[in-house]
């Protein structure tokens, strides 16, 4: 299976290519971790009042509050740490991309601010979505234990 970094086309400067390829892997590593810590961050807050946001969850369809508040916080703080050290990136970034879909979904039409109310999370959605069909890379804890789920 050839990887998608070689199978790039060569820069439309091509003395800068020296300089672009050591730092693909660093980048996207990058990425991944900024994007699970600050996942951690906005879930830390819901993971210390875990039934918090139970009404919330219920005013967007989500019956019984009781679980899907839960849920939704261990999504946000278990899963931005999970995608940070790169461990299940996977599974923990779909996880990740449901929820900022639901937040599209919440932003754009329940409380209607249209494209300018949701375009946060959309941009979050498609981060994720990355990670969930890409996985991580050499520097996750995946590749350390051998395997990528």
């Amino acid at each position: 299976m050839t990887d998608n970094i070689s199978a790039r086309p060569p820069a439309m400067v091509p003395a800068l290519q020296r300089l672009y390829r050591p730092f693909d892997t660093t980048a996207e590593t990058l990425l991944r971790v900024v994007a699970g810590a600050l996942l951690v961050t906005h879930g830390y807050t819901k993971i210390l009042n875990p039934f918090g946001a139970a009404g919330m969850v219920e005013s967007l369809g989500f019956y019984p509050g009781v679980f899907w508040s839960p849920l939704l916080a261990a999504t946000e703080f278990f899963g931005g740490i999970l995608i940070a050290i790169g461990l299940f990136t996977r599974p923990a970034s779909f996880a990740a991309m449901i929820v900022l879909l639901v937040t599209v979904y919440f932003h754009g039409i329940v409380k209607a601010e249209g494209l300018g109310g949701a375009e946060k999370s959309i941009l979050w959605a498609a981060i994720f979505l990355f990670f969930a069909v890409r996985g991580s890379n050499a520097h996750s804890v995946d590749a350390k234990l051998g395997r990528q789920i």
